[in-house]
């Protein structure tokens, strides 16, 4: 038993990691550009679908995970509306009526159906493209609402429980990017070692730590625009034994009362103390870090730099759907922060 119960949550996983990201970020777009317009998210669906509809509509007019404004979220699932109009009419036009009466130009329509073929979905989806909105479908692999949706998200399956798994994920996925999007923060994410301190290799002795002449003011330049400042760095030294956590933390220390000395602020520090080999996820690269900051603190990628002086920070940054900016060779801290303000 556990072994098959092991297969269906590896069935399940397979499914969602299987959905192209693009369409995600298609459709994340879409609806940001429609609530700053002024338009709304309208959802439907069948069944299980219609629970899934209720549900994400209530991320939108309640809160997904941030604090924030409500955003126009919008469910055709009341119970009302739909036993009336398939009492009076025709349960085919349950969704459709209710475009009708609500659907504007500019907003966004979404029908979820595992099967891709509910008509009744399909019927409203047609009324609100006559209206001028933007139709977004979620649907397995299978069906014409796919080919009809000016936005389409398909989950790579027939089964109907998988498609349902996958799509209320990438549901949830949507709802980060929208939230991250109208209301997240912008971040300038930092290397440490030759980006604001003379690297010292593994360094383990705060006395031998000291941060470039420009860094305090540079910092708070950035500070002063709004950026939160945060600190990316791999310290394989603490998984090589070559120093403490303790003394780690002293270096860190060092390092914002310095910069707090200058007028600037550093808003937080996280590290990987892995070394290469251990096959982490956090150490650059990767960019399990900066997830964590984003998640910590609400950061919208595109709206972040990531500035360090090594390859593998301009792969961070970049995997993680920040700007970069590569430091030496000339081109110090400073300069990287004009290039930062200057961009605004």
């Amino acid at each position: 038993m556990n072994e098959s119960i092991v297969a269906e949550l590896n069935r399940s996983a397979e499914v969602i990691s299987s959905i192209d990201p693009s369409q995600i970020i298609e459709v994340a777009d879409a609806i940001v550009r429609s609530l700053k317009e002024g338009g709304q998210v309208i959802f439907m669906g069948n069944g299980g679908s219609s629970a899934d509809a209720q549900h994400i509509a209530a991320e939108f007019s309640g809160r997904y995970m941030m604090e924030r404004p409500a955003l126009a979220g919008v469910c055709l699932s009341n119970i009302a509306p739909v036993t009336a109009i398939g009492n009076d009419y025709t349960y085919d036009i349950v969704f459709k009526r209710q475009i009708e009466a609500i659907c504007r130009k500019g907003d966004i329509v979404v029908g979820l159906s595992t099967s891709g073929n509910s008509k009744n979905v399909i019927l409203a989806m047609e009324e609100a493209k006559a209206r001028g909105a933007i139709t977004v479908s979620f649907t397995g692999d299978g069906g014409v609402m796919k080919d009809m949706a000016d936005h389409a998200v398909v989950i790579p399956s027939k089964e109907t429980p998988r498609i349902q798994e996958a799509y209320l994920c990438a549901c949830h996925i949507v709802c980060g990017i929208v939230e991250r999007k109208m209301f997240g923060r912008a971040a300038v994410f930092v290397d440490r070692d030759d980006t604001l301190a003379k690297d010292v290799p593994y360094c383990d002795d705060p006395a031998k730590f000291n941060i470039f002449d420009d860094v305090p003011g540079a910092v708070k330049r950035l500070n002063d625009a709004g950026y939160l400042v945060i600190v990316i760095t791999n310290q394989s030294g603490l998984g090589r034994g070559y120093f403490d956590i303790d003394t780690l933390n002293s270096i860190h220390d060092r390092m914002c009362t310095d910069i707090s000395a200058g007028g600037g602020r550093i808003d937080d520090i996280f590290f990987c103390p892995h070394r290469p080999e251990d096959g982490c996820n956090c150490r650059k690269p990767r960019i399990g870090m900066g997830l964590e900051a984003v998640s910590k603190y609400h950061i919208d990628p595109s709206k972040s730099f990531m500035v360090g002086d090594h390859d593998k920070d301009m792969e961070f940054g970049t995997r993680l759907g920040c700007r970069t900016i590569k430091v030496g060779g000339g081109v110090t801290f400073s300069d990287a922060v004009d290039m930062i303000l200057a961009s605004r």
